[in-house]
């Protein structure tokens, strides 16, 4: 009976996974089957691009995982059962249950409400590509007005930034505020936070510090400080929440409902699941947990499917580089911050601004697309069978894994 495995979301993290098992795992001994809730994939560092009103593009995964044996189902997760190793998704055909024998969990976040009234009922926001095409269509009648309008972004962090001058950028005949609740790129350095402020007054964008939003109506924001903001689009990026499902299930999870995972980002509860991307909670190797990040998704997605791939065909398992060097923030297009971090995350003096980090930036863009859409490029060719009794395969999740340095699968 071959072995499945059951990836759960087709992002940066997930197709990372897929692609590496299957390129490396023999279809004899094992099969692999991707969940997604969309037919294609998401770029989902650049859907303030797509909400602005560019093209963004979004390959099929079926072309994607086309040669591979990876099979396609798209279906939304409903919920998971670990204790039967059952995942149920629901799609046009009323949808059912999955078994595996190995789940990786990289079904990522959404936008986080902070419990904020009227944030679901009012707000738009670019967390998916379906919300970021609703803010786009309104964006599009706003722009046909002859007295154009007001858009208000709600979040000082990298997606309220990058959201806020994107549309600046793009659409120069709306009037575009951001909305920080600390002072105005906190977490950057003091010279990157005087490179944003000019941004943004270049761009036209109205900042507006040191305030919180406490309720969220129709046409404006009302502020703690008494403050209302009125707006013709409100576009909430203050955070992200990771799904429910994890939680639901009897995993061990964080009180944001991140799954705990070890250092080869397996479940701490459930040694057959594993956690990658988003909803992962995994310490880096600076000792804090990963932030939610492109980067890190890679990172833990190598980390997942060299522990599989080795627990299931033997062998130690090589430990991949877990790091967060710093953030890239696109700045419209033509200017950017690249920002590096020290290894307790603080901001470091040198920063680089301008048009050399926006191609900095343009090319990480570009490689993580070419990557996801090419899975299996590069990997090592020949496909590795299952042992029958596989070393570690399903000892306790704080078992030591062996090192061997920290190259990549």
């Amino acid at each position: 009976m071959k072995h499945r495995i059951v990836v759960l979301g087709a992002g940066y993290a997930g197709a990372c996974v897929a692609g590496t098992l299957a390129r490396r795992l023999s279809p004899a001994d094992a099969e692999i089957t991707v969940v997604n809730a969309e037919p294609d994939f998401v770029q989902r560092l650049r859907l303030h691009q797509l909400a602005a009103g560019q093209d963004i593009a979004a390959p099929r995964l079926a072309d994607v995982f086309a040669g591979t044996p990876v099979r396609l189902r798209v279906a939304r997760v409903t919920a998971v059962d670990p204790e039967r190793r059952l995942v149920t998704v629901a799609d046009a055909e009323g949808g059912g249950d999955l078994g595996y024998d190995t789940l990786v969990h990289a079904l990522g976040s959404h936008v986080a409400d902070h419990g904020v009234p009227g944030v679901a009922e009012h707000a738009f926001d670019v967390a998916s590509r379906p919300a970021a095409l609703r803010l786009r269509s309104h964006l599009d009648r706003l722009a046909r007005r002859p007295e154009g309008g007001k858009v208000l972004v709600v979040g000082d962090g990298l997606t309220g930034i990058e959201t806020a001058t994107e549309i600046a950028e793009s659409r120069p005949g709306l009037s575009v505020t951001l909305l920080a609740r600390r002072e105005l790129g906190a977490a950057l350095s003091e010279g990157a936070r005087l490179h944003l402020r000019r941004a943004c007054g270049r761009l036209g964008v109205t900042v507006v510090e040191h305030t919180a939003v406490e309720a969220v109506e129709a046409a404006r924001a009302l502020c703690a400080d008494g403050t209302v903001l009125e707006a013709d689009a409100i576009v909430w990026a203050a955070g992200f929440a990771v799904q429910p499902i994890a939680a639901a299930s009897g995993l061990d999870v964080t009180e944001t409902g991140r799954i705990v995972v070890d250092r080869t980002m397996r479940s701490v509860s459930h040694p057959d699941v594993y956690a990658v991307g988003d909803g992962a909670h995994a310490i880096g190797d600076n000792g804090r947990p990963l932030p939610m990040s492109c980067a890190s998704a890679g990172f833990t997605g190598k980390q997942a499917a060299a522990a599989i791939l080795s627990r299931l065909t033997g062998g130690g398992i090589p430990r991949v580089k877990l790091v967060y060097v710093g953030n890239h923030i696109s700045l419209g297009r033509r200017d950017a911050l690249v920002q590096p971090v020290d290894s307790a995350a603080r901001p470091k003096s040198k920063f680089l601004g301008g048009g050399g980090a926006a191609r900095i930036k343009a090319a990480i863009l570009a490689t993580a697309l070419w990557a996801t859409a090419h899975p299996t490029f590069g990997l090592p060719g020949r496909k590795r069978r299952l042992v029958a009794a596989a070393p570690d395969a399903w000892a306790p999740a704080h078992a030591p894994e062996a090192p061997t340095g920290t190259a990549a699968v």
